[in-house]
């Protein structure tokens, strides 16, 4: 049996999970590029790449996990893919701004910076929403972020030690 969840609810889970997913996927793939090739083309690239195969990944994810839950209208499932797709894009596409205005190495940095406190920023919400502990939150979202970020610093140098040239 459906139950019917408000219009607000499919969106903002939308809109957490892509943004979420944006950071997340979007840093690894910074840090990893960088530390393979260092170079500010290949980046941008893998920005732009991610910013829209993962964003319809990530949407046609929402709309199939919301679809086999059985809990959701029509309606609710399609504001949730469409939050979800545009909030990842968007988000992704955030990350190309540094890459464009400044050297690569700074751009890397504000990124980082950008995505935790972006991410520090929703966890705290989440966690005000919840009526959670926002300090255990963020923590535990921040955590698992660092350690996407170091993983792919040290997966993009183990491409470069033995793919590169």
């Amino acid at each position: 049996m459906k139950t019917k969840k408000s219009d607000w609810g499919a969106i903002s889970m939308g809109i957490s999970f892509g943004i979420t997913s944006g950071i997340i996927t979007t840093l690894g793939l910074i840090i990893g590029l960088d530390s393979a090739l260092s170079s500010k083309l290949v980046v941008l690239g893998g920005i732009l790449t991610i910013a829209i195969a993962d964003a319809f990944s990530d949407a046609l994810g929402i709309h199939v996990s919301q679809e086999s839950e059985n809990e959701h209208s029509p309606k609710e499932i399609w504001k949730a893919t469409i939050a979800t797709f545009f909030a990842k894009l968007i988000f992704a596409l955030t990350f190309a701004i540094p890459v464009l205005i400044f050297p690569l190495q700074t751009a890397v940095m504000i990124g980082v910076i950008w995505g935790l406190l972006v991410l520090a920023i929703l966890s705290w919400v989440i966690a005000r929403h919840e009526n959670e502990n926002p300090f255990k939150v963020i923590g535990e979202h921040l955590f698992i972020a660092v350690v996407v970020i170091i993983a792919s610093h040290y997966v993009g140098d183990l491409i470069a030690k033995f793919f590169g040239g």
